[in-house]
């Protein structure tokens, strides 16, 4: 028996619909994680440079505020579905990330409270065994 046109189509998607993946299934929290490991590695980088490169420390500040102003508007958000306990202190988290990178661009502050916070949070991800 030989397999001919669509049938060959069919036989190698299935054959290929059961193989496992060589890469890390993409869930939500894994893309959280993910985002939150590569700008914590920035603020490190940015700790570690020195105070006369502006730029690398703003863009790291910039990165990590991107981050937290998102993560703030989706839990002001009515529909979300984390508990509400949950949510208000996300949102004071972004609150505190803003007031204490304002002051780390001025020099008032270090790196370390937002490098952290963002270990901390990405220690609550990885309890996620699709992280793992």
């Amino acid at each position: 028996m030989s397999l001919e046109g669509n049938d060959v189509n069919a036989f190698n998607m299935a054959k290929t619909a059961y193989t496992a993946s060589t890469q890390a299934i993409r869930t939500p929290r894994r893309t959280e994680f993910e985002a939150f490991a590569k700008i914590t590695q920035k603020l490190k980088a940015a700790a570690d440079a020195p105070a006369s490169d502006f730029t690398k420390r703003a863009e790291a500040i910039y990165d990590n505020r991107q981050l937290w102003t998102l993560i703030a508007s989706q839990v002001a958000d009515d529909d979300n579905e984390l508990p509400r306990q949950l949510r208000a202190r996300l949102f004071y988290l972004a609150e505190f990330t803003n007031e204490h990178s304002r002051k780390v661009l001025k020099n008032e502050a270090g790196f370390d409270a937002l490098i952290e916070i963002n270990t901390a949070i990405m220690r609550g991800l990885r309890d996620d065994p699709t992280i793992g």
